[in-house]
């Protein structure tokens, strides 16, 4: 061969070399320069990356959890339901099927896998599907949502009519982009706070976002306690987590588990032998989906949240989003021995009501000789108000007679009932139409509940209702009822604040009428019946006659400082937190407007905390996602009433329960535990007109509670005031709820007399005049503030 035939064999392969760097170079060169154009986003074209800022402080979207007093969870409040946990908390099972599965060489790339992604093509030339995701670039695609319009550009927005060609050119825009974002998430965090942030964010499916959820809601458990086959479950869950659901696809679910645990086997986490048993064991789920409507103080939830989103829109927070922390005073132990109670006793009531009115309307007026007569339109007029109706209307517009059709077609509901034998609320499956089923709906009794700390404002215990998933009206802030007969201790104490020095719980009156001038032609004078609707003509001590809820002395008692008498009684009970609007007129002794019970409860407390209102406070701090107190609640106080007058006034309570036909002294026989080692109760019933509410408040030297119990209309209630009175309504709750809370050592909450002001005298109503002869063995005489004589016309300098 010659040397130039040589030479042109040995030159071609270096052209050829050449030629192939050359390549090589150039497509570097373009796939550089076509990733610099990505990060550079020339004209708009791909779309933005997550910024450098955005990459420091992710943000996601992370409930705010409440906590009861002791530290419990008492619920959340969310739009992904996510509670986020450290690394060093998290299952050892989750992070090794995780890592087995979605991404074994996690610990060696830099946040795209290339040995993964080069086996891509040979994968597809078997027939094979095959991604080579990485965590970290699942991370980015979950934590920025890059998918999103947000990040859409020139080149990644589609019509409806794309083309395939177009729809693989936004595919490899956004997988480049995630590929970037990956690598700088890499370099932004350890591997640990990558594989914590992922497991955090992912979406399990059932609204169950996070891990630490995820476990509770397939298996209800704390996501550490998870077995290794319930782990591989979660994790299988990741690949399509509705295919792959646990609750509606099991089967799926199963075999995608079992390929998870085939993947641990694979990597040398399981032994064959493990692996061939746990592949044998059934899947075993223990659902619960976690929402707005369950879980226990479901009406304090409701209220709560109005609060907090007032709260957080004065300072830019996203409730639902931001991660609050906020701790309660309200007792999980406490609060589940109120909802026990309102459920025995509600269940119970509602069953008499049903009996009461078998084969009648309870929307129904007692005529004068005895018969009960059904309300015309009752339910008509009432069907307006409904969801149903205004659907109908919304649908047929001005047609009544669609409307009407509408209403009266049977459709099937579930509808609220109670479980009688076991006292819980249950419901119904039925086909009834629309005025049917409101008519069943308003047989119901209602009910609110609420229990607080008289010294500190702290509330306890908080039932608003007898089923939140039914009836979401709270009944115990946002209900406004006539409180009846237990306004009257504010009127005494009005009287004994103000005039102590002159009377007393033993000053005397006569049960006979009493009449006001009205300054109303058509009727110019009113007074005030008695419950049983006639005067005995006896006389008693004052004490004995708010013990027996007179309404002629507590009348009598109305003119006693003269015509001033009703504006100093509304600005008592202003002082005393009764926020609802009062006018100030002799009817008001008889609690003829509306109050809620939110401040009743406030206002006897003040009489348990030696004449300091506190008001009622349910919140004791809130803490932001990192654990920095945003703010923390002060106790709101004011002086009412000296020392003295207030233990009077327990002393009046007392009168409920220890005189001789007191409305509490059946306390006594059906709830004796509470009377246990000498405790003390103070107590007031309330009954209003035609029986429609029900009201009693408790109280103790510890715990202060009201009650109130009636229908949501105050048109529908019992026929007479044997069923419908309070002390038959209302009490029995507070009695079951303190008998619970008295035997149970761990709340600590002692029994006992109320604490009686240094040098007190007990009051003898024996003695001359009926009043009481010192408060010290030195004679010196009880000092209280003078008579206050109110301008009419100036009432506002009290």
């Amino acid at each position: 061969m010659s040397n130039a035939t040589l030479k042109k064999y040995m030159t071609t392969p270096r052209i050829i070399i050449i030629s192939m760097w050359v390549i090589y170079l150039l497509l570097v060169w373009l796939l550089v320069g076509y990733i610099n154009s990505v990060i550079d986003n020339n004209d708009n074209l791909y779309g933005r990356l997550p910024s450098f800022d955005e990459l420091e402080n992710p943000s996601s979207s992370v409930a705010s959890e409440i906590f009861y007093a002791g530290g419990e969870s008492m619920g959340k409040y969310f739009r992904d339901n996510r509670t986020p946990i450290e690394y060093k908390d998290m299952s050892k099972n989750m992070l090794k099927a995780l890592i087995a599965t979605e991404d074994v060489r996690f610990e060696k790339h830099n946040g795209v896998d290339l040995k993964g992604l080069s086996s891509i093509p040979f994968a597809l030339l078997r027939g094979q599907r095959r991604g080579a995701s990485t965590i970290t670039q699942q991370l980015a695609k979950n934590l920025y949502d890059t998918r999103s319009s947000e990040f859409d550009g020139k080149w990644t927005k589609l019509n409806a009519d794309a083309s395939a060609f177009e729809r693989v050119i936004r595919m490899i825009i956004i997988k480049s982009k995630e590929w970037i974002t990956a690598v700088r998430l890499e370099s932004a965090y350890t591997k640990n706070e990558i594989i914590s942030m992922y497991l955090n964010t992912v979406d399990f499916g059932s609204h169950a976002f996070g891990v630490k959820v995820a476990a509770q809601t397939f298996f209800n458990k704390h996501q550490e306690q998870l077995t290794i086959e319930e782990a591989a479950v979660l994790v299988g869950v990741l690949k399509a987590p509705t295919f792959y659901s646990p609750v509606r696809n099991p089967e799926n679910s199963l075999r995608r588990r079992n390929t998870v645990l085939g993947q641990l086997k694979k990597y040398k986490y399981l032994t064959t032998t493990e692996f061939d048993s746990i592949k044998s064991i059934p899947l075993v789920i223990d659902h619960s989906v976690e929402d707005h409507n369950t879980g226990h103080a479901l009406y304090f939830k409701s209220v709560l949240s109005n609060h907090l989103i007032y709260w957080c829109k004065e300072r830019g927070i996203d409730l639902w989003a931001d991660g609050l922390k906020i701790y309660t005073t309200i007792d999980s132990t406490m609060q589940s021995y109120a909802e026990q109670a309102m459920n025995e006793h509600m269940s119970a009531q509602q069953k008499l009501f049903f009996q009461v009115w078998k084969g009648q309307k309870p929307w129904s007026i007692e005529t004068e000789s005895g018969r009960f007569e059904e309300m015309e339109g009752f339910i008509e007029s009432h069907i307006k108000r409904t969801e149903a109706y205004r659907y109908a209307k919304s649908r047929y517009k001005s047609d009544p007679d669609s409307i009407e059709i509408f209403l009266r077609t049977k459709r099937n509901m579930r509808l609220f009932a109670w479980d009688y034998k076991n006292s819980l609320p249950s419901h119904i499956d039925t086909l009834l139409n629309s005025y049917d089923s409101l008519a069943y709906v308003k047989h119901f009794l209602h009910a609110g509940f609420m229990s607080m700390n008289p010294k500190t404002g702290e509330i306890k215990a908080w039932v608003g209702g007898i089923n939140f998933k039914n009836f979401q009206y709270d009944h115990v802030k946002q209900g406004l009822r006539q409180p009846g007969s237990t306004f009257k201790p504010i009127v005494y104490a009005t009287i004994l604040g103000e005039a102590g020095d002159v009377y007393s719980p033993c000053f005397k009156a006569v049960d006979a009428p009493v009449t006001f001038l009205t300054g109303d032609p058509e009727k110019p004078t009113w007074t005030p019946q008695n419950a049983e609707g006639k005067f005995s003509g006896d006389t008693m001590t004052i004490r004995q006659a708010m013990a027996r809820s007179k309404n002629s002395i507590t009348a009598y008692m109305m003119k006693i400082l003269g015509d001033n008498t009703p504006y100093m009684v509304k600005r008592y009970a202003e002082n005393l937190g009764i926020s609802s609007h009062l006018e100030a007129v002799p009817a008001m002794c008889l609690g003829t407007f509306d109050v809620s019970v939110f401040d009743m409860v406030g206002a006897y407390s003040t009489f348990a905390n030696k004449g300091t209102y506190t008001k009622p406070f349910f919140i004791s701090r809130i803490e932001d996602k990192y654990g920095n107190v945003l703010m923390e609640f002060k106790k709101e106080k004011r002086s009412v009433m000296n020392e003295e007058a207030a233990y009077t006034m327990l002393y009046m309570l007392r009168g409920a329960t220890e005189e001789t036909d007191g409305t509490g002294r059946g306390l006594w026989g059906r709830y004796p535990t509470v009377f246990k080692n000498g405790n003390q109760v103070g107590a007031k019933t309330g009954t209003t007109q035609n029986f429609s509410d029900g009201w009693f408040m408790g109280v103790t030297k510890e715990l202060v509670s009201g009650v109130w119990v009636g229908c949501e209309d105050r048109s529908v209630h019992f026929k007479t005031i044997n069923e419908g009175q309070g002390a038959r309504m209302a009490m029995p709750i507070w009695g079951k709820y303190m008998e619970k809370v008295y035997a149970d050592p761990n709340l600590k909450i002692e029994q006992g007399p109320f604490e009686k002001p240094a040098g007190f005298i007990d009051y003898d109503c024996n003695s001359k005049n009926g009043r009481k002869a010192s408060i010290s063995e030195t004679g010196d005489t009880l000092k209280q503030s003078a008579p206050v004589i109110w301008n009419n016309n100036d009432d506002d300098d009290f």
